[in-house]
């Protein structure tokens, strides 16, 4: 009788692991299962509406305006044109104007003053802070350098520096590459005593 009596909390015992097995693990969920459809300008339930119309500049729009060959469809294709060719460009590919140098600057403060420094000379109060120290940018090898190397490294990132792609589009990498040979220059003082020859 008592082999019977254990026999059947055994078998109880296994059949609860089940159970205990599901209070532990929980119910598995299908995130995507279940989701809502709605059909354009429609609002689902307890949500508000945004605005039917594309906010201007937006994708829709600029594919839209280049099919039915808008001005803002030419417009953007000319945009887009442009980038294409500043991201293929070996070297500055716009005339060196006040403009672009203060564009250059103005991104340049932005993006690189914190660990190049205003000056470029690596010494940046990120680097100040024990952030390795960039080289700097008057140094022989990168005052020889072509413009498309400081291209390059903004976009794809250099050592500890990571990719500014996502942050800096390719019209204002160009502006910043024209302002540190701004900045080069200006920091060479055989250039300027030279009447901006370089020797």
């Amino acid at each position: 009788m008592r082999a019977w009596a254990w026999l059947a909390v055994l078998l109880l015992a296994c059949g609860c692991e089940k159970i205990a097995r599901n209070m532990y693990e929980g119910a598995r969920e299908r995130p995507m299962q279940g989701r809502i459809r709605v059909a354009p300008g429609e609002a689902a339930i307890g949500t508000t509406p945004s605005s039917s119309r594309p906010v201007p500049g937006d994708s829709v729009e600029h594919v839209s305006g280049i099919l039915a060959g808008t001005s803002s469809g030419r417009a953007g294709l000319a945009e887009e044109k442009r980038t294409i060719e500043a991201q293929n460009a070996r070297a500055i590919p716009y005339p060196i104007t006040m403009q672009l140098l203060r564009r250059g600057q103005e991104r340049y403060t932005i993006y690189c003053e914190p660990c190049h420094s205003p000056l470029g000379d690596g010494d940046g109060m990120i680097a100040r802070r024990g952030f390795p120290h960039p080289p700097s940018y008057h140094i022989p090898r990168l005052r020889q350098a072509p413009d498309r190397l400081f291209y390059d490294v903004m976009t794809n990132g250099y050592g500890v520096m990571y990719s500014y792609a996502d942050r800096v589009s390719p019209e204002d990498r160009w502006a910043i590459v024209a302002y540190i040979r701004a900045l080069q220059r200006s920091q060479d003082v055989r250039t300027a005593a030279a009447g901006g020859k370089t020797p």
